[in-house]
């Protein structure tokens, strides 16, 4: 490939990666075309994508950038996922993925967080960690909480007294009526 080419693929790469800080590294190498196609559906529902480049190419087009140091190390081609409501979801689907029979070339081999770079094993531990929509309900239980017990508390003893003056009114009516 001439030097030429190179570079045009390298500003390629670069467009399509720009603005994404974090990604996970796969090898898809074994998968035929139709679980490749079934792949990029099932990831594409999911605002996800998925990109097969040379990692001499895409360790260029990142070079700079907090992708930079996901490629360190990495020889051959591998599959760049990226995209989704946020970095654990993505990681999360990478590890079913994993685990998907249907998909069984597919092995999620690393990624960058943050500018850090992550081993499969880090990217395993990341996918037990709650999503974006569970850390905001996480957090609304927790704000929520002592306001429920507020309203418990000062509920309680509303009753019992509300529970009070009404049998002392309907005592009390039945002995005037005696």
């Amino acid at each position: 490939m001439s030097k030429a080419v190179k570079q045009v693929i390298s500003r390629d790469i670069a467009n399509r990666l720009a603005g994404i800080n974090d990604c996970v590294i796969a090898n898809i190498i074994g998968l035929n075309s139709e679980n490749t196609a079934a792949l990029r559906t099932r990831l594409r529902q999911k605002s996800m994508r998925i990109m097969v480049v040379k990692n001499s190419m895409v360790r260029r087009a990142v070079e700079g950038t907090p992708l930079a140091n996901a490629f360190n190390g990495l020889d051959g081609t591998s599959a760049v996922m990226y995209g989704g409501e946020d970095f654990v979801s993505l990681v999360k689907e990478a590890v079913e993925l994993d685990k998907d029979k249907a998909f069984e070339a597919f092995v999620a081999r690393g990624g960058v967080m943050d500018g850090e770079q992550l081993d499969a094993a880090k990217v395993a531990d990341i996918s037990k960690w709650p999503t974006r929509e569970e850390q905001i309900s996480l957090l609304v239980g927790q704000i929520l909480g002592p306001g429920r017990t507020l309203a418990g508390q000062l509920k309680g003893p509303g009753s019992k007294l509300a529970g009070q003056i009404k049998k002392i009114v309907d005592d009390g009516g039945e002995k005037e009526a005696e």
